[in-house]
């Protein structure tokens, strides 16, 4: 009975060292917004970015162990008017088929239709509504806008660092959303389930396009 109990503590506390979301910005999750951020307006300034010089990673958990992972293939613009990101708007395209984690095995599941369905739902698009000043956990602004993952399309707020230059604008964020928002309700096997948070990590670098 001791054995049965401490091996059921230490996979408890396991589970919980897990979670990708722990301690990390929650992204408030609600229905789609109708309207979009304005385009930039006469005068205001296109950046562009790419998997060439941005990264878009994620990091997903079961019980046993967590998976950091990546997006290999993606691009968007930011539309900056007068070098202010509340003016602003962010526009981002990613090919779910470009999923990479180890190991294959994993990869290949994740692309299936029990959770991403990538050949089913090929893009995930996220087009900003709103950019406010000041976030959560010290982030100099906060962003909302509408994300379509897996056929799904919500607004989502999340706090990100946007720092504009001269010839750049850059952007970092980490945030955890809940998957089963976006109907990605897979399990997992019963002895090893799927944590419900996927931790976002972008970085994005912007140039002058």
């Amino acid at each position: 009975m001791k054995c049965t109990w401490l091996l059921t503590a230490l996979i408890l506390t396991f589970a919980c060292n897990t979670n990708p979301g722990k301690g990390k910005a929650q992204a408030t999750v609600g229905a789609a917004s109708a309207e979009l951020a304005p385009s930039a307006p006469a005068g205001g300034t296109n950046y562009a970015f790419s998997n060439e010089g941005s990264q878009v990673e994620f990091v997903g958990a079961k019980v046993t162990a967590k998976h950091d992972g990546t997006f290999g293939a993606f691009h968007g613009t930011i539309q900056l008017a007068d070098n202010d990101p509340t003016k602003s708007s962010v526009r981002v395209e990613i090919e779910m088929a470009s999923l990479t984690v180890e190991p294959a095995k994993l990869m290949n599941h994740l692309k299936s239709p029990d959770l991403l369905g990538a050949a089913q739902f090929p893009k995930a698009t996220f087009n900003s509504t709103a950019i406010r000043a000041g976030g959560d956990k010290g982030a100099t602004h906060t962003v909302t806008g509408n994300l379509t993952l897996h056929g799904v399309e919500k607004s989502i707020t999340f706090p990100a660092n946007i720092h504009v230059t001269p010839d750049a604008v850059d952007v970092d964020a980490e945030f955890a959303i809940n998957r089963k928002d976006f109907g990605v309700v897979y399990p997992g096997m019963p002895d090893d389930l799927i944590k419900d948070d996927v931790l976002i990590k972008l970085k994005l670098h912007a140039k002058k396009s």
